[in-house]
């Protein structure tokens, strides 16, 4: 498999990492279904997992699947969530939360050490001064670095015009960018790559498929709902009809896509099961898009090319919309 260089960590990482949120029990998921799309994505190539405490019991599962693994990889996970009450700003606590992290994931040392969602308000209060985004836990990775714990740090942050700005601090190695830069969703590539570029840090995309909206096709793009724009619909209605002239399908587009940017060091794919794993590496092995068909879904992007205010931040397609911005 492809490997590019994780910005200025140094780290040559697969173009297809495995991402920990859906290899969780979370939802009635099996464990060892988790374990085995895991071992089955190294055993495919793929060098790079990235997981959280946050996402239900992923830690446990990732730290189960890799124990004795002898295929070399890294590891990335995030600070945040833990313990509750959480206190972002209590550093004793958020040693502990690292500390945990490092027992269920079985290691003495973390490749990559990420500030979770440090860009949402109302998320996690992180930073003593939000106009130079200093806090107990810059402190705490900088002290974990300098132990051996850590390696190198990162930002995970799904707030496209938000992250730059902490980034432009330039302490931190990688930035993780979720929800954000897909087939109909371009907002990292305005404000989060050219920073990026700046700070010389490691580009890696998170949940390229929209978390499901751009997983399979849905019936409420040809009936409507409510909370569905109407330039958002016959958005996705212009991709769906491009994608049966080209012959592709949602999943293979959208990796493809990602990959094809050279500035991207790796994208994240949550697989479920053996099977998406396999799936995601015949996408990836396929290799970047034609120029033409970019050139293509670069127009059908541009049909609505900033997220409306009033979208769900994950479009609801099949589940309840909670209000402007909130999906569950």
């Amino acid at each position: 498999m492809e490997k590019r260089i994780l910005g200025r960590t140094g780290l040559e990482v697969s173009v297809l990492g495995m991402g920990g949120l859906f290899v969780s029990t979370a939802g009635g998921r099996n464990r060892a279904d988790g374990r085995d799309a895991i071992r089955r994505a190294l055993e495919l190539g793929v060098n790079y997992v990235d997981t959280a405490p946050s996402y239900a019991d992923s830690e446990e599962v990732v730290g189960e699947a890799l124990d004795g693994v002898l295929q070399p990889h890294y590891l990335s996970t995030k600070i945040g969530g833990r313990p509750q009450p959480f206190d972002p700003k209590d550093k004793q606590l958020l040693r502990q939360s690292v500390e945990e992290s490092l027992r269920v994931l079985k290691r003495d040392v973390i490749d990559i050490l990420m500030v979770h969602e440090p860009d949402r308000p109302g998320q996690y209060d992180w930073w003593t001064s939000h106009e130079t985004f200093d806090g107990p836990v810059c402190e705490l990775l900088a002290e974990l670095k300098a132990e051996g714990i850590v390696r190198f740090t990162g930002l995970g942050g799904t707030t496209a015009h938000q992250l730059p700005a902490i980034m432009a601090t330039g302490i931190y190695d990688v930035v993780l960018a979720a929800q954000n830069y897909s087939l109909l969703w371009r907002e990292a590539a305005i404000s989060i790559f050219p920073e990026a570029k700046r700070q010389n840090m490691g580009i890696v995309i998170g949940a390229p498929l929209q978390q499901g909206a751009l997983s399979r096709r849905h019936a409420e793009v040809e009936t409507g709902a409510w909370w569905l724009s109407r330039p958002r619909q016959e958005q996705f209605k212009a991709l769906y009809r491009f994608l049966d002239e080209v012959k592709l399908s949602l999943p293979e587009a959208g990796i493809r896509m990602v990959i094809s940017n050279p500035t991207i060091s790796a994208v994240l794919v949550g697989a479920r099961s053996v099977e998406e794993v396999e799936q995601n590496v015949r996408a990836v092995e396929a290799g970047p898009l034609p120029s033409e068909v970019l050139e293509r879904l670069q127009e059908i992007a541009d049909m609505v090319p900033f997220r409306p205010f009033e979208e769900p931040h994950s479009l609801t397609f099949g589940r309840k919309w909670s209000g402007p911005g909130y999906a569950r």
